[in-house]
């Protein structure tokens, strides 16, 4: 690609809520392994969304942020459990405001998905349903704690405020807290927060009326949610969608389409280049969200050359193009492909930035 790429889809304005993002290109969350031991961002973090803001990113979505330290998923996670995380989230939005970017804070509660040394207690879920990787049976949540977790939520939600984020996505995939109340093989209960998908999704509905009652419709809350767990018994396309027609009735303002959780062995990020034909693999599950939705859909999955992200747009497969990371081992690729210096990301997927000394490329043919 020699020339800018002027007259695509993916450089078109959309709005989220009242909030135009500049172009269809959406940094999806991803886990940076970077924050100080009491949770607060590092300077590191600071560089990150520096480049990424720099690098012409439409919408940042940063890293899962715990709302409770019970709900620590991995060391060097962001906290967003207490007022005093407010001013060092504040110094990466003044940051990224200094470009046409917008940044989102992901909330998120780990559940059963950590470790009893790392929460420092019992991990918590809907059900006492034992999770083989993490070798824990969680302790069942009372409906008490659900109310308590829900408020923790909203609180959450304030300090973005107070920090400055343009909104809050809340992490309902992956089999983190969230994502097993929507998913029947971790949640079991008999109560008004089990059984149906109706009452399954209802932990996040109260968390959305929460946040928008406070914060009004002026501070828009999206989602990541899982189209599938990958798990025979667990949450399957058609409810995950009448969860996302729930939530879109109650004010979510967009969704992200993601899928799987960590006992089922098949996550997000699946290692290893595709065939352009095999790029974007849950964007055929966003176009199913899409036509059943009113809200903006982003989809995801190995997305790598421009062409074919276009393409998903151009179909109205998906709204925006979700990046993970691609963004990681080139931030500047969204400005790179507005200026028709490339035409596909040059990760291959090795998922070598996840890595605990921060996320990062470490590629060897870098």
């Amino acid at each position: 690609m020699t020339q800018p790429n002027t007259d695509t889809v993916l450089f078109t304005p959309l709005k989220i809520g009242p909030l135009t993002i500049v172009n269809r290109f959406i940094r999806s969350a991803t886990h940076e392994s970077m924050a100080e031991k009491d949770g607060r961002m590092s300077i590191r973090h600071l560089e990150l969304f520096r480049a990424l803001a720099e690098g012409e990113v439409g919408l940042i979505i940063t890293g899962h942020a715990y709302v409770e330290r019970l709900g620590i998923a991995s060391p060097g996670q962001t906290g967003i459990d207490e007022d005093a995380a407010v001013e060092s989230l504040r110094r990466i939005t003044e940051t990224v405001h200094q470009t046409p970017s917008k940044i989102f804070l992901q909330i998120a509660h780990a559940g059963r998905q950590t470790k009893i040394r790392l929460a420092g207690g019992t991990p918590v879920a809907p059900s006492p349903v034992y999770d083989p990787v993490f070798k824990i049976t969680p302790r069942e949540l009372s409906s008490d704690e659900i109310r308590a977790l829900i408020g923790r939520f909203i609180a959450a939600a304030g300090r973005a405020v107070q920090a400055g984020f343009d909104g809050v996505q809340v992490h309902v995939a992956h089999g983190y807290l969230l994502s097993s109340f929507l998913s029947p093989h971790t949640n079991r209960r008999k109560d008004e927060w089990g059984g149906s998908i109706e009452n399954r999704v209802r932990m996040i509905v109260e968390i959305l009326r929460g946040i928008r009652k406070e914060y009004g419709p002026g501070f828009p809350v999206i989602a990541k949610i899982n189209a599938t767990d990958h798990l025979p018994d667990g949450l399957i396309l058609e409810e995950a969608i009448i969860a996302a027609r729930i939530l879109e009735a109650e004010g979510l303002a967009a969704v992200e389409i993601s899928g799987g959780i960590s006992e089922a062995g098949l996550g997000s990020v699946w290692p290893g280049l595709r065939k352009e034909e095999d790029e974007g693999y849950f964007v055929g599950y966003a176009a199913a969200f899409k036509a059943a939705l009113r809200i903006p859909v982003s989809g995801l999955g190995g997305n790598r050359t421009f062409s074919i992200m276009e393409r998903f747009v151009r179909e109205g497969k998906a709204d925006f193009i979700s990046l993970s990371r691609p963004l990681v081992r080139e931030p500047d690729l969204v400005r790179r492909f507005r200026l028709g210096l490339t035409g596909r990301s040059e990760c291959v997927s090795c998922n070598k930035c996840f890595n605990p000394r921060g996320l990062a490329c470490y590629d060897i043919k870098i």
